[in-house]
């Protein structure tokens, strides 16, 4: 039997995303235990952690720190507990730097700490004693060393224009926002306006035993179920273009873009959200807003999705137009920030201005699979279920 053991990326990774290994947590001769995080791996969207697959000791890194590697992809290899030592690897592993072994580990802090909090801790120079956490169990966020790092005082002398380099998930991120854009999709942006008036009266009857039952009832939720139906009379917004045929999905799978602050955006998917009412929309919604922020999100949260909603609205944004499309799918909603307008209604034959919470909201769309008359239907069927919500 082979005293080493592989260690593999594993397969279930996000079909056509690139993967680079960030960072070696361990170096050839070190003793790692069994499930102990051996290597971070950073792809578009999220970063993960590979454990050791058995107690033993570093016998090989075949992956160094850099390198594109692919799902299934040999990363190193570990001399199993007991086993003699075979002579050393042609190239030598990486060094860790000082910076980086400054870093408090998940044994020294006594409560685990993701990838992303622990590279952020080395770029901040701060360790995680030195932060107080807000998370779950005491668990140390992004936003709480974000945090740290605002109260740190700059050196005298710093320079007033701050280098960031870019990470991998940024540079990723560019390249897929410039291929959707430029080089594959022509878009197109239809706005409408909806009133929020029937949703806010549901949300304030029903926020408090949702509330009650530890699931966030937020407005995201109502435009998820309002997406479901305008999919049912539109369904090639649910669908993608290839070479030979539109492929239109009979699962409806919604992503829901969310924004990391300094990191970026990843897209969590609600799945089979045709298959939810509110309630369960509102609960899956809750658990990946939950866990992105936390940076517990895996590769598998974030596969798949069929449409995409960005409510921009959070941060302060009326309209956007266009919002670039989430390749290789063919629309996203655009939802923008609430806010009381006076409008014109007929009442009793009457014009009178009245005041209504109102919002825009925009359809972009690939103009190869959905023409403007198929948008402007789904936006109606969306606005009606919106303003129609009992």
């Amino acid at each position: 039997m082979s005293a080493t053991i592989d260690v593999l990326l594993p397969e279930d990774q996000a079909e056509g995303t690139r993967s680079q290994v960030l960072r070696w947590l361990k170096t050839v001769g070190d003793t790692v235990a069994r499930d102990e995080p051996l290597v971070e791996i950073e792809t578009d969207k999220v970063t993960i952690e590979v454990p050791a697959p058995a107690d033993g000791v570093i016998e090989e890194i075949a992956a160094a720190e850099g390198a594109d590697v692919a799902p299934g992809a040999l990363l190193g290899r570990i001399r199993a507990e007991g086993a003699a030592a075979t002579a050393p690897p042609p190239v030598s592993a990486p060094v860790k730097t000082a910076k980086a072994a400054t870093v408090a580990t998940p044994a020294s802090t006594g409560t685990r700490i993701s990838p992303a909090v622990r590279r952020l801790l080395a770029e901040k120079g701060l360790t995680a004693a030195e932060v107080r956490g807000t998370g779950e169990g005491g668990r140390v966020t992004i936003d709480d060393v974000l945090a740290a790092g605002r109260d740190q005082k700059p050196p005298v002398g710093q320079e007033s224009v701050r280098r960031v380099p870019h990470t991998p998930m940024r540079r990723r991120i560019a390249e897929h926002m410039v291929e959707s854009l430029l080089r594959t999709a022509p878009h197109v942006t239809t706005v409408f306006e909806a009133d929020l008036s029937s949703v806010l009266a549901h949300r304030a009857e029903h926020q408090a035993a949702f509330r009650e039952r530890g699931t966030p009832l937020t407005l995201t939720a109502y435009f998820v179920a309002a997406c479901v139906d305008a999919i049912r009379a539109v369904p090639e917004a649910n669908g993608r273009w290839t070479d030979e045929a539109i492929l239109i999905s009979d699962r409806i799978d919604i992503g829901i873009g969310t924004a990391l602050e300094g990191r970026g955006l990843v897209v969590p998917v609600i799945r089979d959200a045709g298959a939810l009412d509110l309630a369960g929309i509102a609960d899956r919604l809750g658990d990946l807003v939950s866990r992105a922020r936390e940076d517990r999100l895996t590769a598998a949260d974030l596969r798949d999705g069929t449409f995409t909603i960005s409510n921009h609205g959070v941060s302060g944004s009326l309209v956007a137009a266009p919002i670039v499309i989430n390749q290789p799918q063919s629309a996203i909603l655009g939802i923008g920030r609430l806010e009381k307008r006076a409008v014109v209604v007929s009442e009793n034959g009457k014009d009178a201005i009245v005041v209504r919470p109102r919002c825009y909201v925009t359809l972009t769309i690939d103009h190869r699979v959905l023409d403007g008359h198929q948008a402007n239907r789904f936006m109606e069927k969306l606005v009606w279920r919106i303003e129609s919500w009992a």
